[in-house]
């Protein structure tokens, strides 16, 4: 068995999967802020994954960790990770020597678009569009990760497009994330329910001004995204996953409604078909966690933490379980 850590700006998603790939325990955990309460919540999930399953910690033959910020998969060493409140931290080093258990890190976008690709059972290029607390994307070709030179690919969330917008954590001004992803819409649309996106829709179908003008805005963001996307990449599809993929259908058909009235002023931006190429990620499935039990299990060139071997099961065996 092997275990999967999607590490968020709020919660931990955490499973156990199978010699196939399949998750067979799952639960979730406050993410923390800051590198001791984030790590210490991380083993604490990893603990109780071992409790539900019957085995001691050192049983799990590896543990990937999908986590915000650029990662150095060889060494396991997270920097700028705003949203959690890291800037330097060894946490694939320092998770193995409290586990026991080899411990490989990724993106954590890096990590749901290859869960994605697999679960959907896709083909060629994909660009993973995580609309979460924040927004990045991932990008796998032909099964592989594309990470860039320094694991910076995707993080397009970081893209100035308004330099007299918000500021952004990352001490940019205007950064796309700051219009189209969950603490954006938090910021525009504040409500005391647990959802101000599912708020923003009701109030909007209803015909509150004011939401329906947000909506667009956050329509118009994610079209913007999808098409950056395109632009640099040039990839087949586009998922887009992430919490704001909860809304579902009327979230698909804004950014699609989008991007087809911009295809309709820009014979160049129609050929490009973009509306076309984007798709939801399916609900429910936890495609990150899943995805990084799969980085888990492939491991970097050079292990990191308390070992320097670990399992090395195919991607297949998780596109077969699903």
């Amino acid at each position: 068995m092997r275990v999967g850590l999607d590490i968020g700006g709020t919660k931990i998603d955490a499973v156990v999967v199978d010699g196939s790939g399949a998750p067979v325990h799952r639960l979730r955990l406050p993410t923390g802020f800051g590198p001791d309460a984030v790590l210490t919540n991380a083993a604490t999930a990893v603990a109780s994954l071992a409790d539900r399953s019957g085995v001691a910690v050192e049983a799990f033959e590896s543990v990937g960790v999908g986590i915000p910020g650029l990662v150095d998969g060889t060494t396991g060493r997270v920097r700028h990770a705003v949203n959690i409140g890291f800037d330097d931290v060894a946490v694939g080093p320092t998770l193995s020597a409290r586990l026991g258990v080899p411990v490989r890190v990724e993106n954590d976008v890096n990590a749901a678009a290859l869960g994605a690709y697999l679960a959907m059972s896709l083909s060629g290029s994909v660009g993973y569009l995580n609309l979460g607390t924040g927004l990045a994307a991932g990008l796998v070709v032909d099964g592989e990760l594309w990470r860039g030179s320094r694991g910076v690919s995707g993080e397009i969330g970081h893209v100035p497009v308004d330099p007299g917008g918000e500021l952004c954590p990352c001490g940019q001004r205007g950064c796309l994330e700051t219009v189209a992803a969950g603490a954006a819409v938090s910021r525009h649309w504040p409500t005391e329910g647990a959802y101000p996106a599912v708020a923003l829709f009701a109030a909007a179908d209803a015909g509150d001004p004011e939401a329906v003008r947000v909506r667009a805005d956050l329509a118009a963001g994610v079209a913007a995204a999808v098409r950056l996307l395109v632009l640099t990449t040039d990839v087949d599809s586009v998922v887009i996953g992430g919490g704001l993929s909860n809304l579902g259908r009327p979230l698909l058909d804004d950014v699609a409604g989008v991007l087809d009235r911009w295809a309709a002023g820009s014979p160049f931006l129609a050929s490009l078909e973009l509306s076309s190429r984007i798709e939801l990620l399916p609900p429910g499935f936890p495609v990150a966690a899943v995805g990084a039990a799969t980085i888990g299990a492939r491991g970097p060139a050079t292990a990191v933490g308390a070992a320097t071997t670990g399992a090395r099961g195919p991607a297949t065996a998780v596109a077969a379980a699903l």
